[in-house]
């Protein structure tokens, strides 16, 4: 009689077997050229990593385990709400009811499924002081993430250690994606020398629908494919923006690393340093402080955006928005006050998904 796979004290999946590639579970996949039986064992001794496992990252999850890639760590900072199910394919009502934190109910439901997966849960945020170790012997790194802060600490990581991500980003009808393989693309400073200033559409504010989710982490997971069954050259060298909505597409080539750039050219790992993490304190009692130096805010069109989702009141200074049983104080800076909180993972997730980061 099968058993449920057993869970250590780590939070990982132990396989109550070892699994055969080649069984009739990755049978359609074998008959696949680009495939075939040498890569489906490649796939099943191959470790990816997913940084974040809000949408994109679940579905990435998901199709990642389904095809027979052997190791996962998901790593995540978040737990299931209600409102994530319309698009977070790995989550049912009982996680949302239990506020179940998101690596851990996408580690339970991929057991269910595929339990010759070895899925490591890391219920963390990702900063510079851990990333070594949860991103340990990770053959690629998908990004799931929520803000542009982690994807550049994830880009310093892979330049470092010369190790392969692949960047992904969904909102609205809008997905994105782009391979950093160091040494022969473009890396992400590369696009992008600079974040993006002043407020940045999110999820929570745009709004998101689950078809440009799910087609963001198709290609997303497909590339990586191509790489762990030893495909490389197939991979595509172009940061590919797709919108479902208005079928606009574009191709930028990234068939080659910028010139001068801080991070591949100069080797200057500002975020893994911590230099670019926005300084966060706690400030009183029940209350978290995120400072964000030289960004302007225009508070009039914040309140505009956060209005269909809490209270929001505003003067020349300040704005203060209001949802549940937290209260975002945002100054024309800025600066934030995270009221209802002292844990500062919640506030910067509070942050990053109503103000942007």
């Amino acid at each position: 009689m099968d058993t449920m796979p057993s869970l250590n004290s780590c939070g990982v999946s132990q396989p109550d077997h070892a699994g055969n590639p080649l069984d009739e579970r990755y049978s359609r996949q074998v008959l696949f050229s680009g495939i075939g039986p040498a890569g489906q064992h490649k796939l099943a001794a191959s470790h990816v990593a997913i940084a974040g496992c809000g949408a994109t990252g679940a579905a990435a999850a998901s199709l990642l385990a389904r095809a027979g890639v052997g190791t996962l760590t998901l790593i995540d900072r978040d737990y299931v709400e209600e409102s994530n199910l319309q698009r977070q394919v790995l989550f049912d009502e009982d996680d949302a009811q239990s506020a179940l934190p998101k690596a851990e109910a996408a580690r339970r439901k991929i057991a269910l499924f595929n339990r010759a997966v070895r899925v490591k849960a890391e219920v963390a945020d990702l900063v510079p002081r851990n990333i070594h170790q949860l991103l340990s012997g990770a053959d690629v790194i998908l990004d799931g993430t929520d803000n542009f802060e982690t994807r550049y600490l994830i880009n310093d990581y892979s330049i470092e250690m010369q190790r392969p991500w692949i960047y992904a980003a969904a909102v609205g009808a809008y997905g994105a994606t782009m391979n950093i393989l160091p040494g022969e693309t473009a890396c992400l400073a590369c696009i992008f020398p600079h974040p993006p200033s002043g407020p940045v559409d999110t999820c929570d504010t745009a709004g998101i629908l689950n078809t440009a989710v799910n087609l963001t982490a198709s290609i997303q997971v497909t590339e990586a494919l191509k790489l762990l069954a030893g495909a490389r050259d197939a991979m595509r060298r172009s940061f590919l923006a797709v919108d479902l909505w208005t079928n606009d597409r574009s191709e930028i080539s990234t068939a080659a690393p910028r010139t001068g750039c801080e991070v591949c050219g100069k080797r200057d790992f500002t975020y893994l340093r911590g230099d670019g993490r926005p300084h966060i304190t706690l400030c009183g009692r029940n209350s978290v402080q995120i400072h964000e130096h030289n960004r302007p805010v225009d508070l009039a069109a914040m309140q505009l955006r956060l209005e269909p989702h809490g209270t929001v009141r505003r003067n020349e200074m300040l704005l203060r928005f209001q949802r549940g049983e937290h209260t975002i104080t945002l100054f024309t800076d800025g600066r934030a006050l995270i009221q209802g909180t002292t844990d500062t993972a919640v506030a910067r997730s509070l942050y990053a998904r109503f103000i942007g980061s």
